[in-house]
């Protein structure tokens, strides 16, 4: 539960703009988190109780600017409120506190080690993921989290993530008819989960596959002089 010194009257999300209007200045900043997201849609399909933001403003107190991560994942809320969904996430209307927020570097750098790491911990989000392609000597990717209220860069690649229930990492792969390096999520055993591409390709492989057999089944029942059309 949050508990914030806020005034009485609070500005709905409805009121409130729904990002700081900065344009991103990179497209990573837009696909990494947008496939992030889509394999959530597909993997967490039955779910109602998520919600992943992408470029979207939080808002911690209405006389404050929003915060934008470039992506964003909360747990214990509505997946939608309505057919209109959700314009901002405003924290005294969720009552729920980001689990995770993620910022992607570029090449203009925008304080995600020094003001973001600071009011990410000062929010309570567990954990803060930094990806940055640009790294030669360090790893790319960095998740911190909140330990004691200080965030503490954990190991491997990918890093499990217990209260989440998921893995988060990165690896080469191809999306969007690029081929790169790619953030995805895993399971508890470092199998990463595939991407909706890779899931309708898989879908159309068991399909021609089970064709075939069919017509395998078919062939070897013509040979023992049985015809597979009458059978019913």
């Amino acid at each position: 539960m949050l508990e914030y010194n806020l005034p009485r009257y609070l500005p709905s999300a409805e009121e409130l703009p729904d990002s700081d209007e900065t344009p991103v200045d990179n497209e990573l900043q837009e696909l990494i988190p947008g496939l992030l997201k889509a394999i959530l849609l597909i993997l967490w399909a039955e779910r109602m109780d998520w919600f992943f933001g992408v470029d979207m403003g939080i808002y911690y107190h209405p006389d404050h600017p929003a915060i934008v991560p470039d992506g964003f994942l909360s747990l214990g809320v509505e997946r939608f409120y309505d057919e209109e969904l959700r314009p901002s996430y405003v924290l005294w209307d969720e009552n729920v506190v980001p689990i995770l927020t993620l910022e992607v570097v570029s090449q203009n750098y925008r304080k995600e080690y020094s003001t973001k790491l600071d009011d990410y911990a000062a929010m309570g989000v567990l954990y803060y993921v930094i990806y940055s392609s640009r790294r030669r000597r360090k790893p790319r990717l960095e998740v911190h989290k909140l330990i004691n209220g200080k965030y503490q860069l954990q190991d491997g690649n990918p890093v499990w993530l217990p209260e989440i229930g998921l893995g988060i990492g990165c690896e080469r792969g191809n999306y969007c008819g690029v081929t790169r390096e790619w953030m995805y999520w895993y399971n508890q055993q470092g199998q990463r989960y595939p991407t909706p591409a890779e899931q309708i390709k898989e879908v159309e492989q068991r399909a021609q596959l089970a064709e075939q057999r069919a017509q395998q089944l078919a062939e070897q029942l013509k040979a023992l002089g049985v015809n597979p059309d009458n059978l019913s």
